[in-house]
């Protein structure tokens, strides 16, 4: 069975940085898509970062320029590392994964919390 766990989460203040990662295992092939999505409370599930088999990388409007995801193949581990951090990104992070494309996301990590204080 697939296992996505996520870990790295924690509280930071406004305009600083946090990174997370994911462990990837149980699963025969690679991927054809790996990403990051958020919830926040009261709001509904954004996509953060989506990368694909290709390399191909696409972000979040809201995140552009301040959030990078990586992929480290040899640790089966998928990373987010987010700068300049703000107060709206307060939020659950799921690492999701899929085997059939992107959407929707066939597996899904347990959630780490990141907290923005002002």
């Amino acid at each position: 069975q697939v296992h996505l766990v996520e870990s790295g989460g924690g509280s930071v203040q406004g305009g600083g940085s946090l990174r997370i990662s994911c462990v990837a295992s149980g699963y025969a092939y690679d991927f054809d898509c790996m990403g990051w999505v958020r919830q926040a409370p009261g709001k509904e599930r954004e996509g953060v970062a989506t990368l694909e088999s290709d390399g191909t990388i696409t972000y979040a409007d809201s995140v552009e320029g301040r959030f990078t995801a990586s992929l480290d193949n040899a640790k089966n581990t998928l990373y987010l590392e987010m700068n300049s951090l703000e107060s709206e990104d307060t939020a659950v992070y799921y690492c999701v994964a899929g085997e059939d494309g992107c959407m929707p996301w066939q597996y899904w990590g347990q959630g780490a919390q990141v907290t923005v204080s002002s």
